[in-house]
């Protein structure tokens, strides 16, 4: 079977000396040594000043939310996981969505401003499969109207953007570190931030909002990373560079054998790639499920993602019809990308996508 992904697992004795480390001294999760670790040497390998680590995605998403006391609506894509707006519905905030650009597959920066209202608080763009979102044009509609910024940054893991790490634009930007990603934890997350004062409060809000052993200030969760991620996660960061240059292998065999036969996403020319992804977009629906089909039927998985456009989900009111997004996300495909992918079973993906066209 090859699915759109395969998690990548560093050196067992690696990984086994640092749990040996863990059953030494006992500390297995709030704030461990390991976890602190991580924190720090990612900061140095992002180029950020602040790294809080976190149990998974979404939590990080919320913190992010309650951060920065975002309220009433956010404006967001509707062409993401669901988590990005799920994550807004469960802490009372209501999504707007702007529809995305149908070439880069982000937020449109065009279609934000006429959104605005009084009720409005923050944007919350994500730079998906890893593409930087016009990141300065954001910020100006930000500042212009007096809003926070949140990046779901999940794929963006080490890109950078004008020689800039993407992750510091925005007042927080969010990570996902599950097992699917390029770097992971295991499950786990994490928010980048700048700020010295917001960084202490997401530290306090993670663990139950506990602040000192005297003081309780906000409602909390609990929200912390465990030593035994920690420790997945400093194995991974290891190898990082092989990692990305063997997923550039696989991308660029794809980019070359698919030239002019399908469309692809645009890339941001100011960033970055580090190979989270490789989507393909067909001419119709119909055409991706015949693709599909004939990659099933030889036991080979990809993944339509991202289906369906958040702006169809029925927990979602008021509606706000985002043609672009739903019109991308009935045509794209996510091919198997993972650097372990043989030549072999990638050319035999190429094979069988390029006889079904």
């Amino acid at each position: 079977m090859i699915n759109v992904t395969k998690t990548y697992l560093p050196n067992k004795e690696k990984y086994k000396k640092y749990v040996d480390e863990i059953y030494s001294n006992g500390w297995i999760t709030n704030n461990g040594p390991l976890v602190q670790k991580l924190e720090k040497r990612l900061a140095d390998y992002l180029d950020v000043k602040h790294v809080v680590l976190v149990s998974n995605g979404t939590i990080a998403l919320e913190i992010a939310y309650r951060t920065l006391n975002v309220k009433g609506f956010a404006i967001t894509t509707p062409f993401s996981f669901v988590a990005t707006t799920s994550s807004l519905v469960t802490n009372q905030i209501l999504p707007i969505f702007a529809d995305i650009n149908p070439n880069t597959f982000n937020i449109d920066p065009k279609n934000i401003e006429n959104l605005i209202t009084q009720n409005t608080s923050a944007i919350v763009p994500v730079h998906v499969f890893g593409n930087a979102c016009e990141v300065e044009e954001i910020e100006k509609i930000a500042q212009k109207h007096n809003l926070k910024v949140i990046y779901d940054a999940s794929h963006a893991f080490g890109v950078k953007y004008k020689n800039k790490s993407v992750l510091n634009y925005g007042d927080i930007s969010t990570l996902s570190f599950h097992a699917t990603k390029l770097f992971h934890t295991i499950e786990g997350g994490a928010l980048i931030i700048n700020d010295d004062d917001l960084v202490q409060k997401a530290r306090y809000l993670i663990n139950f909002g506990i602040k000192n052993t005297e003081e309780i200030p906000e409602l909390g969760t609990n929200g912390k990373m465990n030593e035994f991620e920690a420790a997945m996660g400093l194995c991974v960061l290891d190898d990082m560079e092989e990692i990305k240059q063997n997923r550039k292998i696989v991308y660029e065999i794809y980019a070359r054998e698919l030239k002019g036969l399908v469309d692809s996403q645009q890339q941001n020319e100011n960033a970055t790639k580090n190979y989270s992804y490789f989507s393909v977009l067909f001419k119709d629906e119909a055409l991706l499920k015949k693709v599909q089909n004939r990659l099933n039927e030889n036991n080979i998985y990809p993944r339509r993602y991202f289906y369906p456009s958040l702006d169809t989900l029925n927990y979602i009111e008021p509606k706000q019809i985002s043609l672009n997004s739903r019109d991308v996300s009935r045509r794209i495909l996510c091919l198997p990308m993972y650097g372990e992918l043989s030549l072999d079973d990638q050319m035999t993906i190429i094979r069988i996508l390029k006889e079904a066209l």
